[in-house]
Parts: C-alpha cells; sequence; structure tokens
C-alpha cells in the first residue's frame, strides 16, 4: 500500500510548510483526500495551534514515498459549499 505524507502549509504560495514525517499508508489519492478532510476537522476540533489564527488559510499538500506532490487539499474545503469537485 502506497505512504502519503500530509505536510501543512499556512498560506499556500508563502514559505513555512509543517512537513509529515511519518505519513500514512492508505489505498490511493482518493483515500488521500478522504484522510486530509477527517484530519483537518481534527485539527480544527482540537485548535491547539494557536499560531494558525485562520484554519482557511492552510492547505495539506500530499507528497508520495518519492517526495512527489500528488494533491493540494485546502482546509476550506470542509467548509460545505467550498468542496472541490
Amino acid at each position: 500500500m502506497p505512504r502519503y505524507f500530509f505536510n501543512v502549509r499556512h498560506r499556500p504560495g508563502v514559505a513555512g510548510l509543517a512537513r509529515d514525517p511519518e505519513g500514512d499508508e492508505l489505498a490511493d489519492v482518493s483515500a488521500a483526500r478522504k484522510h486530509a478532510l477527517s484530519e483537518v476537522r481534527a485539527m480544527i476540533a482540537r485548535d491547539r495551534l494557536v499560531t494558525i489564527r485562520d484554519w482557511m488559510d492552510c492547505t495539506f499538500e500530499i507528497t508520495d514515498e518519492a517526495g512527489q506532490p500528488v494533491l493540494t487539499v485546502p482546509f476550506s474545503n470542509t467548509v460545505p459549499g467550498h468542496e472541490e469537485d
């Protein structure tokens, strides 16, 4: 099963990427997207990262085991009406 890494960027296009050192084994990119959205909801609910003032300015930049980008998931996709098709 492939491993995906869920790196968090605050304000896309700006330096400052929090890298995921462990990643998660998931069946495919679709499963990675579902996992990312679930993680976003959990992160916002916990709200322990006090340096993040606006969660909607964050994205998951998901990479594969080779470090290649496979998907970007804006945290705003957790808000009804903002989902990507």
